[in-house]
């Protein structure tokens, strides 16, 4: 009796557990269908300028997706800020443009989003010069990406990459380009293609366009992209997302082939909206 009765507990286990991404796939369809509440709309219509020059199907494509991304990520205030709809929506909206034709991606690896009032400081140690040698270092930031499940974000700074769409400037883009490059556990500038054989393209033309723009910070020649991307191929790619969102004709007119990696990786076409 009891053998039979531990076969059993197992299999309902095993069938628990097998079912869990069906239900969480049908949940994820039902809020996708579910119209955004008129509240919410009028915030996003507020705060995300951007979203007005969408397409109507990719709109309601994106206010389904930020439904989804709402309900399945955990937001956290931190220095006394408290998180309301608009702190959410205004993120979340943001987020969602870089998964906006990417069925089934929603960031799974995001779990929590961590919202400061403002740019915050962070500390670290960094190398001194001598073998051995760190110092320590105290940086202010607007945003950080971290490849455990976290991302931190400047409330103040959220908005006001949301209020100039055209700026080529846009926290909540970069910090989750970041999320995508670190699909593999770090970040290097290569997300994920869909196809293998796609890398050898992306890598000539990332190389070519951050070597480009490591060529222009230093002559000091005016450029597109935010001399940020010549931190690393990493912040390369981030910057280079948040342009492509932002500065999208800019972009498809100066650097077509790095515009035409990007418009492939994202499935989505802005210079076009």
């Amino acid at each position: 009796m009891a053998l039979f009765l531990a076969v059993a507990l197992v299999a309902l286990f095993v069938a628990w557990v097998v079912g869990q991404p069906i239900l969480a796939r049908r949940r994820r369809e039902r809020l996708r269908r579910t119209p955004l509440p008129a509240a919410w709309r009028a915030i996003l219509e507020r705060r995300v300028p951007l979203l007005r020059r969408l397409p109507a199907r990719l709109r309601r494509e994106l206010e389904g997706q930020v439904q989804v991304f709402i309900a399945d990520k955990h937001f956290i205030g931190c220095a006394g800020l408290d998180i309301t709809d608009e702190i959410r929506l205004v993120i979340a909206a943001q987020a969602c443009l870089l998964v906006l034709e990417r069925r089934g991606d929603h960031f799974p690896k995001v779990r929590d989003i961590l919202v400061y009032p403002a740019a915050f400081v962070v500390e670290g140690v960094r190398p001194a010069g001598l073998p051995g040698l760190m110092q320590e270092e105290r940086a202010t930031r607007s945003g950080e990406s971290w490849s455990h499940g976290q991302v931190v974000i400047s409330w103040e700074d959220a908005l006001a990459g949301a209020a100039n769409p055209h700026d080529g400037q846009n926290v909540v883009i970069h910090e989750f380009a970041h999320q995508l490059d670190q699909w593999k556990g770090f970040a290097n500038g290569a997300p994920w293609l869909g196809r293998r054989d796609r890398y050898s393209r992306w890598s000539s033309v990332m190389h070519a366009e951050y070597a480009g723009l490591r060529h222009a910070a230093a002559l000091g020649e005016p450029a597109l992209l935010h001399f940020y991307g010549t931190t690393s191929p990493a912040e390369f790619f981030a910057v280079a997302s948040e342009t492509f969102f932002e500065r999208a004709a800019e972009m498809a007119a100066i650097h077509p082939a790095l515009y035409a990696e990007l418009r492939n990786l994202y499935r989505v076409d802005p210079a076009s909206w």
